[in-house]
């Protein structure tokens, strides 16, 4: 079984390879179009879509997945339509392809260019939100990147019938059928054959928890975009405003605690704690979310669980936060660059110069003041939508959209110019 799964991986990086080249060169408004034909043809196929992520969610429920778990594999009416909405705002935005990043001329004459032109061919593994099939396959196709999609089992059925709608919308435009390729198997071994397709593949992304993160990494034979896990931090100021604080955190912990930017620690300046410390507590108590804390945190209700080492280094993913008292903004941002995972962090204040320190300090891909940290996600940012938060240094940082999907080269323009001896 496994050297079938080899061979067919073989097969369609061959193919992808071949279709990233065409794709590449094709025109800005084929691309656009094939987008809006894939928007039309979710939206039209959004009841099979529904039908498919059904059967998925019933089989997600009876292995007892998380709560958490089963919000990310959940497609609604209205998730559906935002796959599709967000396809029509990838169309929108300006052709990442061709673009002159920089041009200089050299005494000697010469011209040069440096222009962005595709990555190649992209492999994303994900696991269990099937919205990821719609979100990278249009931000590929607008790159002019071929991609392989390898979802989780979880999700297989929900992808299948995404990747069937986006077919047909990307065949009516003309474009090549394999520049977006799902893999037919949930195999595990398909994974590993994946990550050895080194002669096709120039980049795999993995986007999941921390066991297949590690996989990857262990395993790959090709450049990774990192989406390492989203432990994210909001810290509360001295000079913050209680209300607005309030509001904040509890729309960063629980209107999804099930993405990756939910904010999984809570960090108060021991300067604001005995005003500030209880009402938000207490908020997020009220809420359903399980409060683990320090002794101060402890100490201002007696359903707050004593907090271990173990949490502040823990992505929850469910309505779970540990709350910290910290000594200004310095042990904030200590508190963050030691236990976090480089991913997305909030500061609450109304002092500027404190602010600008924070978003300084903190060494993550994505700080924020005075917002929430669910607003980490690239169709947020406008991007349309995202292949992941890329928690990396190297090429892309942050929501990793159509302008991080490129790479680019040197075009040097002459006149007869020859190099002397």
């Amino acid at each position: 079984m496994s050297d079938q799964i080899e061979a067919t991986l073989t097969e369609m990086g061959r193919r992808a390879r071949n279709a990233g080249r065409a794709l590449s060169q094709s025109p800005t408004d084929r691309r656009n179009r094939g987008l809006s034909l894939a928007a039309a043809a979710i939206r039209a196929d959004a009841a099979l879509i529904a039908a498919a992520n059904a059967e998925d969610v019933a089989a997600a429920t009876a292995k007892g997945l998380s709560a958490a778990m089963i919000d990310r594999l959940t497609l609604t009416p209205a998730r559906i339509e935002s796959m599709a909405s967000g396809l029509e705002v990838i169309a929108a935005l300006p052709d990442p392809l061709g673009r002159e990043l920089a041009n200089w001329t050299r005494p000697n004459g010469l011209r040069i260019s440096r222009v962005a032109v595709p990555l190649g061919v992209i492999g994303i593994i994900y696991e269990s939100r099937p919205n990821v099939t719609a979100d990278a396959a249009g931000l590929c196709l607008k790159s002019g990147n071929a991609c392989i999609l390898r979802g989780g089992s979880e999700s297989f059925r929900s992808a299948s019938a995404i990747m069937a709608a986006l077919a047909k919308g990307f065949a009516s435009a003309g474009l090549p059928a394999d520049a977006v390729q799902m893999v037919p198997t949930t195999d595990r071994a398909a994974v590993g054959a994946m990550l050895r397709l080194s002669d096709y593949i120039d980049v795999i992304v993995p986007r999941g928890g921390k066991s297949l993160v590690a996989r990857v990494v262990e395993e790959s034979r090709i450049p990774l975009f990192h989406h390492l896990e989203g432990l994210c931090h909001t810290y509360v100021d001295a000079d913050a405003d209680l209300e607005m604080a309030r509001k904040v955190v509890l729309n960063a912990k629980m209107r999804r605690t099930g993405i990756c930017g939910a904010t999984e620690t809570l960090l108060i300046d021991r300067a604001v704690a005995s005003t500030h410390l209880a009402p938000l507590v207490q908020d997020l108590l009220a809420a359903g979310c399980e409060v683990r804390g320090d002794e101060a945190a402890q100490a201002v209700d007696p359903r707050v669980a004593p907090a271990v080492e173990d949490d502040w280094r823990t992505e929850y993913l469910d309505a779970i936060i540990s709350v910290k008292v910290v000594d200004g903004v310095a042990g904030a941002i200590d508190h963050i660059n030691t236990h976090g995972s480089h991913h997305t962090e909030a500061i609450i204040t109304e002092n500027p110069q404190t602010a600008e320190t924070f978003l300084n300090g903190c060494d993550s891909a994505i700080v924020l003041w005075n917002a929430s940290t669910q607003f980490a996600d690239g169709g947020e940012f406008g991007m349309g939508a995202e292949i992941g938060i890329s928690t990396g240094k190297m090429h892309a940082r942050g929501p990793v959209g159509v302008e991080q999907l490129c790479t680019f080269k040197y075009v040097v323009r002459g006149e007869g110019q020859t190099r002397p001896g």
